[in-house]
């Protein structure tokens, strides 16, 4: 007796075993590799291009392709005749072109001015209890939030108007716009460049005036001693263009190409001097009223020649914590969830995914979801009728085969 009540005071005594629970860290990517907008990334991160990157191909053809050929045709010219003449010409058209490519890649792999976007609705700091147009969108998705759509903000003493972007969660900053080919908010937005294949906004628009300046140049100067090869060569003009037909080919394709890139270059001053971007110019037309943004043609220069870049608002390689509908490479905002369906929510094509974005158990995916609707039912007089949820009988024949595969009885069902 003595003996058992010593085994049972060790039992008491002995520490019950600890059970270890693992607890997996949260997979973590890249910034770049999970980025919600349309842009495509090289080296890491490092470089950030548009959606319509490959238009860089035909930019650097059209553009290389012209000045690579006259450039090996001084070469040629040099080889016979090198005068100094022609060797500074060969050493202009070389620097122009290297120039011309390096402001192009340096608009089209820069970060624009990408707004960074939120992962959920910011809060109200205003009490609207009007029922206004421009709310319902907010009212119909999330009943509990009122949010205007358009704020109002000063900036130098004028009013300007600031909307909210449903797919960035946010209100734009003044000057900011979203591009629907990027799907990103851009900073200071002017347009949509498709030659470069990427947004112009406040960190690559410098690099682009100096971009579609170069060309003008560059067709300027190809044009110009491609006329004085003609005109240096024995015999008459147009003795000499029926034997170099390369020559007058530069001449035609240059003097065709510098009214668009000429005639650009020629706006987008004008808008500097202005303080205007491509966007406002089109949309709002400071000439009919007053540009609360300029200060005058000299500092408008001044501003964009001797100001710093801005700095990028989004680090593409810092490390971030992957979420389950970037898993699934669903990319709704919050606003949008709410509007997935029941059926598209139990959908065994799309994977069966829960709200939450767990995954459905597999005794749930027997389930037949085609007789739920999502939205309830009208009466003739136009109101609304209550929820009513009903079972087919080739329901009841799913419910059967879902009880003998798990092994439940009916009689425990009922209990």
């Amino acid at each position: 007796m003595a003996m058992m009540n010593t085994s049972n005071n060790n039992l008491a005594s002995s520490p019950s075993p600890s059970v270890a629970v693992s607890v997996e860290p949260p997979k973590t990517r890249r910034l770049y590799q999970v980025w919600k907008g349309n842009n495509k990334f090289l080296f890491g991160g490092r470089l950030v291009f548009g959606h319509d990157a490959n238009s860089l191909f035909l930019t650097s053809f059209l553009i290389g392709g012209p000045a690579i050929i006259f450039c090996i045709r001084m070469l040629l010219i040099m080889n016979e005749d090198g005068t100094l003449f022609n060797q500074l010409v060969f050493t202009g058209g070389v620097i122009l072109t290297i120039l011309d490519f390096i402001f192009l890649f340096m608009t089209s792999g820069r970060d624009p001015g990408i707004i960074p976007r939120n992962s959920q609705l910011p809060d109200s700091d205003e009490s609207v209890h009007t029922n206004t147009a421009s709310m319902e969108w907010v009212n119909n998705r999330t009943p509990n939030l009122k949010l205007p759509r358009v704020k109002d903000v000063i900036v130098n003493g004028h009013t300007v108007k600031v909307k909210f972007c449903d797919t960035c969660l946010l209100y734009r900053p003044p000057r900011a716009s979203h591009c629907s080919i990027c799907n990103n908010c851009v900073q200071k937005f002017d347009h949509h460049c498709p030659w470069v294949g990427q947004c112009i906004g406040s960190r690559n628009y410098p690099f682009f005036i100096m971009f579609i300046s170069s060309s003008t140049v560059l067709c300027i100067y190809v044009f110009s001693f491609s006329w004085v090869t003609l005109l240096h060569q024995e015999g008459g003009l147009w003795a000499n263009m029926s034997r170099d037909v390369l020559s007058v080919t530069l001449i035609a394709y240059c003097f065709i190409a510098v009214w668009f890139v000429g005639g650009l270059t020629v706006f987008h001053l004008y808008l500097i001097s202005t303080n205007q971007t491509t966007y406002e110019n089109f949309r709002y037309r400071y000439d009919k009223k007053e540009n609360p943004y300029t200060k005058g043609i000299v500092a408008n220069f001044k501003e964009l020649s001797c100001s710093k870049i801005p700095k990028p608002l989004i680090n593409f390689r810092q490390w971030v914590a992957e979420e389950e509908d970037i898993l699934d490479e669903s990319f709704t905002s919050d606003l949008e969830k709410g509007f997935i369906s029941s059926k598209q929510k139990f959908d065994m094509d799309m994977g069966l995914y829960g709200k939450d974005g767990m995954k459905v158990p597999g005794i749930l995916q027997d389930l037949d979801y085609n007789g739920i609707d999502d939205q309830p039912k009208k009466k003739v007089g136009g109101k609304d009728a209550p929820f009513e949820i009903f079972v087919p009988v080739d329901q009841e024949q799913k419910f059967d085969q879902w009880r003998s595969k798990i092994g439940v009885n009916a009689q425990d069902v009922k209990t």
